[in-house]
């Protein structure tokens, strides 16, 4: 999927992203994470492809979802669940979604913007004010 991006590429350049821009593989800048963005219908989802509160210790491994709030998904791996849904595109950014923290069981509103080439992807519940944003780079091949 991150080739289909290419044509994308100007929004590095300060230009303001188009709506597909998201879609592609994004990881943390701090290596911890590392994400799928696809588009589902009129909503952008992801799925975590690799995260360090995901894996157990052999960092292969992935853990199972113990903290699910709902137990029948407790022994579901979290192997490419998809945890971040709702995402729309609206004023130059993709509100209104929601991202499931597995290591929690909780699920937070987010929010998602494009600059730089970079991803600010933000957590919160309530205000965003009261939240807090990872940024990604996008990651090619």
């Amino acid at each position: 999927m991150a080739t289909v991006n290419i044509g994308l590429m100007p929004m590095a350049h300060g230009e303001a992203p188009v709506p597909d821009a998201i879609v592609g593989t994004w990881e943390a800048d701090d290596g911890t994470v590392k994400l799928d963005m696809f588009k589902a219908g009129a909503e952008f989802q992801a799925r975590m492809l690799y995260g360090n509160e995901i894996v157990e210790a052999d960092n292969v491994t992935f853990k199972k979802d113990a903290k699910n709030p709902d137990p029948t998904l407790r022994s579901r791996s979290l192997k490419n669940i998809v945890f971040i849904t709702g995402l729309h595109w609206e004023n130059g950014e993709w509100s209104g979604g929601s991202i499931y923290d597995a290591s929690s069981g909780r699920t937070y509103n987010c929010k998602a913007a494009v600059k730089d080439g970079k991803m600010h992807l933000r957590g919160y519940l309530g205000l965003p004010a009261m939240g807090q944003t990872r940024t990604f780079h996008r990651v090619r091949g």
